[in-house]
């Protein structure tokens, strides 16, 4: 049975355990004051093995606010970043814990990231498939998406506005060379639709 040989205060703050003479992990505050714990008791394996779990679940959490406090995510977004250095169900918890603080909103999230996108010029194409990278569901984004097209002041399309603007900025000088084929394809690849392309490519023929 392992024996708490040492509790040693970090300078974050935290309560590095020491079992049989080697660190094993820390604790915050809050979770080693619910342990307990004195140095020289004996753990059994199963207590280890909870304490870890606490502390990796809190590391989340303080990982978590520290994404937040940088900038919004969406839920699926902060789920998969703290994923890719905590188990899921820390990650999980997480994610849950900041959504009770009233710190995630996947709508409000997906609203200003397609206004973000459209203004950079995005293809519808690419806004939804941006949203879904970043862990919206699809209706949400969807809803977005819908939310932000009926949103034009002069009643256009604010597809068409992004694809003529885009045309104008970096690929004018091809047209004028009359390689229509090569913007035609550039603005398919980005997302724009077929009718999309035809009404900018027709506009520049007038």
């Amino acid at each position: 049975m392992p024996r708490l040989t040492q509790i040693k205060e970090t300078k974050k703050g935290r309560l590095a355990l020491f079992l049989d003479g080697e660190f094993v992990f820390s604790l915050d505050e809050d979770t080693f004051a619910r342990a307990n714990l004195h140095e020289g008791d004996d753990l059994e394996p199963w207590q280890v093995e909870d304490l870890r779990k606490q502390s990796d679940t809190r590391r989340a959490l303080d990982k978590a606010m520290d994404y937040l406090s940088l900038r919004d995510h969406a839920a699926g977004e902060l789920y998969q970043k703290l994923c890719r250095k905590f188990d899921e169900h820390s990650a999980a918890y997480a994610v849950a814990r900041a959504g009770e603080l009233g710190l995630l909103d996947d709508a409000g999230f997906a609203r200003r990231r397609a206004a973000e996108l459209l203004r950079k010029r995005k293809s519808r194409r690419e806004i939804l498939r941006d949203l879904a990278a970043k862990g919206i569901d699809r209706d949400t984004a969807a809803d977005a998406v819908e939310a932000l097209y009926d949103t034009d002041e002069d009643g256009e399309n604010p597809e068409l506005t992004a694809a003529r603007a885009l045309v104008e900025r970096q690929y004018a000088a091809k047209l004028a060379a009359g390689k229509r084929d090569q913007v035609a394809a550039a603005l398919a690849r980005r997302g724009f639709s077929h009718a999309i392309i035809r009404e900018v490519l027709a506009e520049d023929e007038d």
